[in-house]
Parts: structure tokens; sequence; C-alpha cells
């Protein structure tokens, strides 16, 4: 790394489900954040590691800013606003709309506040005509100033090169703060737990995947190294939603178990027998001691 290297932090925000794990996944080039249609997917602020030659840009991912509904949401409220202390440069990721609701005008009144630049990101302009690109810029440029504006497809990564530039330009000059082999803060035990999340995201219907959780319980090598024995357990809110998640003869728990495998043998380069079991802790999202000890604890936020 040359002495003219750039170091930095960018956080990325917005509403949920606008692509900000996809967007930074993408970037790393490796999957850390896990991503799913369903709101509220990202819990937990994320940290990931981006070197190059010219520096080094850590990327906060945030949980969607929203209005908090309980401890979780006080939890993921907490985050999302944590991570925009201290950057160098905040990326705002939207939708290309024209329409410009609620949530969105609440966060530029909250960043038009802030003494730090703003990047309005617009994300999915694959699913758009270019001229209508221009009109959402303009839309959003009468909310507030931004010190740049990209458009990109975290999806199909066009337009992130120019992004990176972008992002470059607000860092200042020095050290990395990471060593350059670093790709995440997570360690490998919460990934493979957001893992098994993503996939029971996926697989249920829209009511239950807002109100589980999921715990490695084990997670050991065996004394040949060839395989990981992994055992998890899917936490739920309600009796009902455990046999959900089971399904029939146990075919969804199987479907969900099966298809987090690679992606945990992936990730720890290594063979894993997964076993998942499905755990009932009535409205957990309501208690601050059951929301930290399934691992969103506030005193970790630094706020």
């Amino acid at each position: 790394m040359s002495e003219n290297s750039k170091s930095g932090f960018a956080a990325i925000i917005g509403r949920p489900n606008v692509g900000k794990s996809t967007l930074m996944n993408h970037i790393i080039g490796q999957k850390i954040a896990i991503t799913s249609r369903k709101p509220q997917t990202t819990r937990n602020r994320i940290q990931t590691v981006y070197t190059s030659d010219r520096g080094q840009i850590v990327f906060e991912d945030t949980p969607g800013l929203m209005k908090a509904r309980n401890a979780l949401g006080e939890y993921m409220v907490g985050a999302a606003e944590g991570a925009m202390r201290g950057v160098d440069v905040i990326l705002w990721l939207v939708e290309p709309d024209t329409y410009i609701g609620k949530s969105d005008t609440a966060i530029a009144k909250k960043l038009s506040g802030m003494k730090v630049p703003v990047i309005l990101v617009i994300n999915k302009t694959d699913k758009v005509k270019k001229a209508f690109v221009g009109e959402v810029i303009s839309a959003y440029e009468k909310l507030m100033h931004f010190d740049d504006i990209c458009a990109v497809s975290a999806r199909h990564g066009t337009g992130l090169p120019e992004l990176i530039d972008a992002i470059f330009g607000f860092l200042p000059y020095g050290p990395m703060f990471y060593d350059e082999d670093t790709i995440t803060d997570q360690p490998v035990k919460q990934i493979a737990a957001e893992i098994i999340r993503e996939k029971a995201l996926r697989g249920l219907g829209e009511e239950i995947p807002h109100g589980i959780a999921v715990m490695i319980e084990r997670m050991e090598d065996r004394p040949n190294g060839g395989i990981t024995d992994i055992d998890a357990v899917i936490i739920c809110e309600r009796a009902s939603h455990k046999g959900i998640i089971i399904g029939k003869g146990g075919a969804t728990l199987k479907k969900i178990g099966s298809e987090a495998r690679p992606d945990i043998e992936k990730l720890i380069e290594n063979k894993v027998n997964l076993k998942l079991w499905v755990k009932v802790k009535k409205d957990w999202r309501e208690s601050d001691m059951l929301v930290r000890n399934y691992g969103y604890d506030k005193k970790d936020l630094n706020l």
C-alpha cells in the first residue's frame, strides 16, 4: 500500500429491502450479509472490508431505517443510526421511483442535519429505462443536497466501479484499519447462523420470518478435520409456527438445512454435517433479555 493510499468508513443506509446487503456483498465479492425479498432481513450492523491498491473502504451495512415496534426493532434502529456516526461518507440507497414516501423524507431530514458527505445511490436501475433515472435524481435533489449521485444495479454489478471511485473521493489519506486479507468483523458462527436464517426467510410465509432467530449451539471440527459438525436451533414465537417451520414429515426444516449447508461449506471451506432443531420462545422480540441473548445486544452498538 502506497503512502498515497486512502482508508475510511462508509455507511450504507436506506429503507428496508432496497438492496443494501446485495450491494455490499457484490463489492466485497463474497457473501457476508444475507439477502431476501422480505423486510428486516438484516438485523445487525455488519462491517466488511474492501481493499485495493488505492486503499481500504470499511463498509457498514445496516438494518433498514424504520419505526421500532418492539425490543428487536429498537436494537435495529440503534444499529442503523449508530453506523452513521463517525463515518467518512454515507451511501443512501434508494429504489428508482419518483414517488418519495414518508420513510425516505424522514431519512433526508435526518441526513440534512449531519456534517457527513452523502452519496445518493439509485439501485435497481436494471429495472427501469435510463431516461427515467434522471427523473428520479431530479425528485431526490428537491429533498436535499447530495455530494455525489451514482446509479447502480447491485444485483448485476453495473455502476459499482464508479461508486467505488466516488467513495474514495471522500476518504482521507492514511494507513489501513485492517490487514488486506480481512473481509469482515463478523464471527464465522454468526455468519453461519445468518445463512440458516436466510434460507428460512426465503422458504417460509410472510409473517413467520420476522419472529425467528438462529443460534449455533455447537460448531466443532472432527479429529480428522474432514467434517465440521454444526448444531443449530431456529427460535420462533408460536407453537403453531414451529409446526410450519418443521413441515410435513420434517420436509421444510430439511429443505432449510440442505440449502444452508452448501453456503456454510463455502464459507468455512470444509464439509458440514448440519443438524437443525426448532424451539419456541413466546414473544421473544418483545423481551430485552431474549433479544440480547439471541445476539442483538445494544451494548455492542457503542451508542
